[in-house]
C-alpha cells in the first residue's frame, strides 16, 4: 500500500472505482477489500493495481488478483476495471487492460454482466466467453 502515488490513496481509489462502475458497482467495502486483497493478500501471491492518471486525477483503474490456480481456473482474476465517465471513449480502458495482460503471469478471467456495454471492449481485446457463471446464495 506504500506504493500508491502521493496524490491519491487506497480509500480514494476505492471511491473512484465505486462511483465509476455504476450501475455495475459492488458495495464500497467490497471494492476496498479488493484493493487490499490485490496488494496485501492474507494468503497467496499479491496481485496488482493499475492507475491511469491525468494531471494527478484518477481517470482509470484496474484491480488484478492472483488465483493461485492454473488450467481450469485462470491464474489471474481481473476483479474490477473502471474509467472516469468523462474520459470514456478515449482509449483509457483499453490501455489499462492491455497493460494488465502484459503484467499478468498466465491467463486472465473477468466476470461481466451480459448487458454491460464494456463487454464489447473486452471482446475486442481478445477475451472470450467460456462459461456461464452460476451461484447459490445462502
Amino acid at each position: 500500500m506504500d506504493d500508491f502515488p502521493s496524490w491519491t490513496s487506497p480509500d480514494e481509489l476505492a471511491r473512484f472505482l465505486y462511483e465509476s462502475l455504476k450501475p455495475y458497482e459492488d458495495p464500497l467495502p467490497e471494492v476496498r477489500r479488493g484493493i487490499t486483497d490485490a496488494l496485501a493478500p492474507h494468503t497467496g501471491e499479491p496481485g496488482f493495481v493499475l492507475i491511469a492518471e491525468l494531471d494527478q486525477k484518477v481517470v482509470g483503474a484496474l484491480i488484478m488478483l492472483r488465483t493461485g490456480m492454473k488450467g481450469y481456473i485462470p491464474e489471474n482474476l481481473l476483479l474490477m476495471v473502471a474509467v472516469d465517465p468523462s474520459t470514456r471513449g478515449m482509449g483509457v480502458g483499453s490501455q489499462v487492460i492491455k497493460r494488465s495482460f502484459e503484467l499478468s503471469d498466465g491467463d486472465v478471467k473477468l466476470h461481466v454482466e451480459y448487458d454491460n456495454p464494456a463487454k464489447r471492449l473486452y471482446e475486442r481485446l481478445g477475451m472470450t466467453s467460456k462459461y456461464a457463471e452460476m451461484r447459490y446464495h445462502k
